[in-house]
């Protein structure tokens, strides 16, 4: 690593930095003004029906609480993990000519354990989200 020159990176000669530094001090100023000055000049008179919960209009009745079934807990993780693989399987794709034959073999390593942990899944009836068939 070279050492970074202070007087380079604050010049106004060199755009990039100063002028992202000079636009971040901008924005924090403007947004911690105007909460100031919407908090000191805003009225605070809470009422009964100010602090109940708004949805679109409509009086709210019962628990808000609901319980979700579990597959859609398990569409949600299958999302998130099928996600990521996905963005692994693509960043290799990217870098597959340098890595060479060493990345090959990781990348059939890794799609060679999630067709493991698939397979588990399935016969362990992870995949069966309908209803029993008794």
């Amino acid at each position: 690593m070279q050492p970074v020159d202070v007087q380079g990176v604050l010049s106004s000669w060199q755009p990039g930095i100063f002028s992202l530094v000079i636009y971040a001090m901008i924005v924090i100023g403007l947004t911690g003004g105007l909460l100031f000055l919407s908090r000191w000049l805003g009225q605070h008179r809470p009422t009964y029906e100010k602090r109940l919960a708004y949805e679109s209009g409509i009086i709210p009745t019962g628990q808000a609480r609901l319980r979700y079934p579990v597959p859609f807990f398990m569409v949600a993780i299958f999302f998130l993990i099928f996600d990521m693989e996905g963005a692994y399987i693509f960043s290799w794709a990217v870098a597959s000519r340098p890595l060479g034959w060493s990345g090959c073999l990781q990348i059939g390593f890794f799609i060679g354990v999630l067709i493991i942990g698939l397979v588990y899944i399935w016969v362990k009836g992870g995949l069966e989200w309908g209803p029993d068939r008794d």
